[in-house]
């Protein structure tokens, strides 16, 4: 059975904090309670509005750095010099618009190939993992494939959106494809968005994914139980899910 791996995102901590202006709650603090209930790794989006996760978070973070730090970032000059400098463990590109209240989809990779090949090579020359985040789209894959990125995180917010089961089975179907295909391209395979302890299971079942990122379920959870137990149930749902699979 294939390892899977849970990477919490922890930008919601630092929204929190940013709404009132204060110095809590502490992301770091939040970086150790999830590592410590079994998170394998942590994520964070320094967005270029800097809404939530601050510079000085992402310093912190990779200093610390218990686990793998996975900075996600725009495929800009600016955010690929903050991340060169820092080097955290793994890079996630991502598309980036102001207004939009979380990531709306995933990169168009086809139409900027050879931008973002450019910042995966940026990225590998500092020993950093990159990864893409794109939708479940196998049209995509060559071009993917054509950056040099050795891994992809498959963008799941139309199947967790979903109303009705019907387009959500359509939705898994079309993961499952690109899970599928890139790993047989030999990419790594990851996924996020969306994702809650009611409709993880399926997501976590599919035998390619190789690690799950899941940031505002968790911290909205942890409101009522506490973040070391929200993040260890988001682990227990989908490690059961896993073994129900391979068995």
């Amino acid at each position: 059975m294939r390892e899977l791996r849970l990477g919490v995102n922890i930008d919601h901590v630092a929204t929190l904090r940013q709404a009132r202006g204060t110095t809590y709650p502490d992301v770091m603090q939040a970086a150790s309670c999830a590592f410590e209930a079994g998170a394998e790794g942590l994520t964070v989006h320094l967005r270029e509005d800097r809404r939530h996760i601050q510079d000085a978070d992402v310093v912190a973070l990779c200093k610390w750095a218990r686990c793998p730090i996975n900075l996600e970032i725009a495929v800009t000059d600016e955010m690929l010099a903050i991340a060169t400098r820092l080097k955290p463990a793994h890079s996630c590109l991502v598309p980036e618009k102001r207004q939009e209240l979380t990531t709306e989809g995933g990169l168009d990779v086809i139409a900027n190939r050879e931008r973002i090949g450019q910042a995966c090579g940026v990225l590998a020359a500092a020993g950093i993992r990159a990864s893409l985040f794109v939708d479940p789209d196998v049209e995509q894959l060559d071009a993917i494939i054509a950056t040099g990125a050795p891994a992809i995180e498959i963008h799941t917010g139309a199947y967790a959106d979903a109303q009705l089961e019907a387009e959500r089975e359509v939705q898994l179907a079309r993961i499952q494809a690109m899970a599928k295909a890139a790993d047989e391209a030999g990419l790594e395979v990851h996924g996020g968005h969306g994702l809650h302890l009611d409709n993880v299971a399926a997501i976590a079942r599919i035998p390619q994914i190789q690690e799950l990122n899941i940031g505002h379920s968790i911290v909205a959870q942890a409101i009522f139980v506490g973040l070391g137990e929200a993040v260890s149930a988001m682990r227990d749902a989908m490690q059961g899910a896993r073994r129900e699979a391979a068995d």
